[in-house]
Parts: structure tokens; C-alpha cells; sequence
């Protein structure tokens, strides 16, 4: 636990620098994904912050902050209901889903949740946005 929290710290402390980090996706930290990060910490005092900028994966310029997937594990979840956490994680963020972010998939885990399933879900791949990709004539 111990050192999921670290290297949690670790990896947080280096999106909030612009440090590159390495995986699926990854590159140097933008603007959106550092205000995302900080407004979570500072509103949740998540255990574990995963953020990822999936923009890349959609029909948007290269280098945009638009589509995020993040899994927040905090003990401010422990009693609450799936929509109160994800309400809690929209009220840190609302600036961010007024304006720049198009899409925001949550995971809102309490750490017992967490040690139970510590994995960031996946996203379906994009469909372009368009009817038409999708087979509907």
C-alpha cells in the first residue's frame, strides 16, 4: 500500500512539472491535465490519482486536453453512493467541464475498493462522432 501511495506521489508530483510520463499515451503533461490533477488533490486527498489523457484516441487536433479517463480513490467515498462521488469529482472540476473537457470517465473507489480491483478501466475506442461510422445510414 505503502508503495502504490508513493509512487502515486511520485507520478502526480511529475504531471505537475511537465514531466514526460511513460505508457500507453503518454507525453508531456499539459495545462488541463495538471489543473485537473491539482483541483482533485486538493478537493479529495485521493490515495490514488490515475489520470489519462485519452484525447488522442478521438476525433481532436494532436495535443488536446479534451477526453480524460480518472480513477480517484479516497476515503472521502467511504459511505457514499456512486453519484455523490462522481458529483463530488464534477464540483472539483468545473471550471474544466465548463469550458476544455469534452468527455470525463470516472472511477470514484474507496481504498478497500481499490485493493480489490486496482486497475484503470478502459475505454471503448472512438466511433469519430458520426452516424455514419457507426453503420447508421
Amino acid at each position: 500500500m505503502l508503495r502504490g501511495r508513493l509512487v502515486g506521489r511520485l507520478v502526480s508530483m511529475a504531471g505537475r512539472v511537465g514531466l514526460p510520463l511513460s505508457g500507453p499515451g503518454s507525453g508531456t503533461v499539459g495545462p488541463v491535465e495538471a489543473a485537473i490533477r491539482a483541483k482533485l488533490e486538493q478537493a479529495l486527498s485521493p490515495e490514488v490519482l490515475e489520470l489519462r489523457n485519452e484525447s488522442a484516441g478521438h476525433a481532436v487536433p494532436p495535443g488536446s486536453e479534451t477526453h480524460f479517463r480518472v480513477a480517484v480513490v479516497s476515503s472521502r467515498f467511504e459511505g457514499l453512493s456512486p453519484l455523490q462521488r462522481h458529483r463530488l469529482v464534477h464540483e472539483a472540476l468545473s471550471e474544466e467541464l465548463a469550458g476544455q473537457v469534452h468527455a470525463l470517465a470516472i472511477q470514484a473507489r474507496t481504498p478497500a475498493q481499490w485493493r480489490d480491483n486496482p486497475e484503470l478501466d478502459k475505454s471503448p475506442p472512438c466511433l469519430g462522432g458520426s452516424k455514419k461510422t457507426r453503420g447508421t445510414p
